[in-house]
This record gives C-alpha cells, structure tokens and sequence, in this order.
C-alpha cells in the first residue's frame, strides 16, 4: 500500500524524503489563479524518481458552471494543467467536481462535464488522467452528494475518467464512510486515489477543514478502513508540515502492514 502527502511544490522530492513518503501531490501554479503551468526543471528528476506523482489542479476550475467566463477557461485550464501534469510524469490530475449555480442547472452542469470529456476524446484525450474529488460543501455540488455523483458519472462514465475520494469531503459532505467504499464503487467502478484526511468539524457541516488523522471529529480507524477497503493508494493533505504529516503516515502505515 503506497502512502504519502501533499507538499510543497518547490522540492517534492525532498520533501518526499523528509516524510518517508512513496508518493506526493502538489500544485503546479497558484491554486487559486487562472495560470498555465510552465516546464519544471526537475522534471527529469520526478519522473525518474521511484516516488509517484499527483498534481492536484486549481481550485478555480469549474467545468459544471453554466457562466461562460467560469466555464471556458476552466475547460482551458484543466487541459493545460493535464499537459503540465505529464510533463512530470504523473499518474493523475486531481479536480474538484464543480458546482452550478442554482439547483436547477444541475443537469445542464453535468452535461458541461459530459462535453469536457467528449471534447477531450476528440482530440485525443486528457495528457494525464482526470481524477474527479468529492467535494465537502455546496448544496449545488456535482460531487458532494453520491445521488448527485451517480448523475455525473452517469454524464462522464463512457470516458476514462478516474475518481479521488476525500474521506474529510464524505464526512463534511454528509457521506457515512462505513460503507462508503462500496458506495462509490456501486457509482463509479473504481477508486484511484484517497486523500486520507480527518475533519475539523463535525458530519454534513460542508465545511472543508482538514486536521490530521488521530486529531480530527473523524475515528481515524475509519480512514484506515477505507483505504483498506479500497485497496488504492492513499496520501495525506493534513497539517504541521514534515512532522505532522509524517505522523499521519507513520498512523496508517502500521494499521495496513
């Protein structure tokens, strides 16, 4: 079982080794602005290295919304994050699952989603695999509820398109992570990747505030079962750096041997 943590994106690698860590996700821009990446000088060095790479693309990208200025550049942005993303040789592109604006766009939101990936496939599809997240917030959200997920993947599922489940996102989304494995797997086939993060506050607040694992309103016993349950890997996107992420890997490394 390979785990590991979202770093910063100056030094991956050797912040990968500061945490013991198999694999590593990181941003290439400002999460928060409308910037194509540009080459990486390690590049090399990352897709040599025997750690796996995640890139987790801009908050900024919504792909659902029906605003033509969200919509477009976030189809934009997502393909070139995807370009930069295989440039150092990741295995996927984690993307939140958008939202509309009012509830009765959800339709017309999931069908953004469709159009995003049949544009993809027309030319020849994404550089790096997508890996849609579940989102902890939002009574539009595509991906927070699982009966609004089942709807997306109902949209998006003829393509090759992965999912990432947030175990902080089900909690705060209101998604009982008991069964949740078999649940999403009921809806999407497959899980790619669990951000395995406890939550700082309580079941269906849709608050996204993620703690470390024995610290969070979450039994951290939980998490440990559904990456058990999901048999994928699995990284941290908690707090205290170095130290507190190490911890949390330490956590889940010695329930799954």
């Amino acid at each position: 079982m390979r785990i590991g943590a979202h770093v910063d994106p100056a030094e991956p690698l050797a912040e990968a080794a500061a945490r013991g860590a198999d694999l590593v996700q990181f941003f290439l821009t400002d999460p928060q602005k409308w910037i194509d990446p540009k080459d990486r000088p390690d590049a090399e060095a990352l897709i040599a290295s025997d750690v796996d790479i995640y890139i987790h693309a801009p908050y900024r990208i919504n792909v659902a919304s029906s605003n033509n200025r969200i919509r477009i550049p976030s189809r934009k942005l997502l393909f070139s994050h995807a370009a930069g993303a295989a440039k150092v040789g990741a295995k996927g592109l984690i993307v939140h699952g958008g939202h509309v604006e009012n509830a009765d766009g959800l339709d017309a939101g999931f069908d953004n989603w469709r159009k995003t990936f049949a544009y993809a496939a027309e030319e020849g599809g994404f550089a790096t695999p997508v890996l849609i997240e579940n989102t902890a917030g939002g009574d539009n959200a595509c991906a927070r509820r699982f009966d609004a997920l089942a709807r997306l993947w109902d949209a998006v599922g003829e393509y090759e398109v992965g999912f990432c489940l947030d175990t902080c996102h089900a909690h705060a989304g209101g998604e009982d992570l008991l069964d949740i494995v078999d649940r999403v797997k009921a809806i999407t086939g497959r899980i790619d990747l669990i951000h395995a993060n406890n939550s700082r506050d309580g079941f269906d607040s849709g608050r996204d505030r993620h703690d470390n694992l024995a610290a969070g309103e979450i039994d951290p016993e939980l998490i440990v079962a559904v990456i058990r349950a999901a048999n994928a890997p699995a990284l941290v996107e908690t707090p205290g750096g170095a130290d507190g992420q190490t911890a949390d890997i330490t956590y889940l490394r010695e329930r799954l041997a």
